[in-house]
């Protein structure tokens, strides 16, 4: 019998992005970020001038200690109580050294990303690869972005911004926003026998269940459209659109006056949250006219917190033999064709072909 609720896990790693926490961390973390693609200096520089604006500090390593201390509270809640670690792929507290830290054994680890792509899944699984070494198993939830209970809180966030906004225009345009990827990054997204696009096909039925719902909220159709931002690299390679700003022009030209921006793609405040949406857009938008709100980010909503403690305890089953399945989420294993690396494969975890 298992000693616990999570057995076999002997820990939980949050896995994140991370971000800099000071000025003179900026450009040591955006050269990590673009490794082996290129990019000069001078570029980076640019992109650093958006973290500066912020003190060179950005708001993702707070959110994440913040959510693995409300994750470890629904744990022991729940009478799980087993450490709960953050970890990072591009800024301390690095990967390499919160899995070499760890007794050896069986952990499972939290993306703070739920959905599929090489960038938002496939390329952690590969820092797993580097950083876990033969002595520790390492397992990882499923993809969940279209869990009930995240697209319940995902609905509640955006509900709540979005009443005051239509008692004041009741023609209140709602603009779903994640980061962009090349389109060929999104083309081969998911398992090769799924068909691909796994990355826009999720945030397109979000979008649709925002739309849904809202609208039976409010008691009439509250218009949502799908959008992008952040792209990147050189205009001839095609990103996934439209962009926010190219949105927002349209919707001008269409005589909206009120926008309010979900960013369902994100699960805690990026600089592409705080730069690109709260300061880029909000200009773009200020000079078109327009009215620009944002809701919130998941971070830490109860509603999310306990979806994540669900599909913990979901895999923890799953690993133990019984009988366990996640509703509207994909198997938390990742076949082996899932979301390659356009630069040429390397090994990864939490794989079918890793054995467990």
């Amino acid at each position: 019998m298992p000693t616990h609720p999570l057995a076999p896990y002997d820990a939980l790693v949050v896995l994140s992005f991370g971000g800099p926490e000071a000025p003179d961390e900026v450009m040591p973390f955006l050269r990590r970020v673009t490794a082996g693609r290129g990019i000069p200096d001078d570029r980076l520089t640019e992109v650093a001038e958006h973290y500066l604006l912020f003190g060179g500090v950005s708001p993702i390593n707070a959110q994440n200690r913040a959510l693995v201390a409300a994750l470890a509270a629904e744990l022991q809640a729940r009478h799980a109580s087993v450490p709960v670690h953050l970890a990072n792929r591009n800024t301390q507290p690095f990967a390499e050294e919160v899995l070499a830290g760890l007794t050896p054994g069986r952990i499972l680890v939290i993306l703070t990303s739920g959905l599929r792509s090489y960038s938002s899944c496939r390329q952690y699984r590969e820092d797993l690869a580097r950083a876990a070494d033969a002595g520790l198993i390492v397992d990882k939830i499923a993809s969940y972005a279209e869990h009930p209970a995240v697209l319940d809180a995902t609905t509640h966030l955006t509900a709540t911004a979005l009443a005051p906004i239509l008692a004041d225009d009741p023609a209140g345009h709602v603009l779903t926003v994640a980061h962009s990827l090349p389109l060929q990054m999104d083309a081969s997204s998911g398992p090769a026998q799924e068909g691909g696009h796994a990355y826009s096909a999720a945030l397109a039925r979000v979008s649709a269940h925002l739309h849904s719902r809202l609208s039976e909220r409010f008691g009439r159709p509250v218009p949502v459209d799908l959008t992008y931002c952040s792209r990147s690299g050189p205009p001839r390679v095609p990103w996934l659109g439209p962009g926010v700003g190219e949105r927002l022009e349209q919707l001008a030209d269409a005589g909206v006056t009120t926008v309010l921006l979900a960013p369902i793609g994100f699960v805690s405040d990026h600089m592409e949250v705080r730069y690109d949406l709260d300061t880029e857009a909000r200009a773009q938008a200020e000079a078109l006219g327009i009215r620009l709100e944002r809701a919130p980010t998941l971070g830490i909503d109860p509603r999310f917190v306990s979806a994540l403690a669900d599909l913990a305890f979901a895999r923890a089953a799953e690993a133990r033999g019984e009988s366990s399945s996640v509703p509207q989420c994909p198997p938390p294993t990742c076949p082996a064709d899932c979301c390659p690396n356009p630069r040429g494969e390397l090994a990864t975890r939490c794989a079918a072909d890793v054995a467990a």
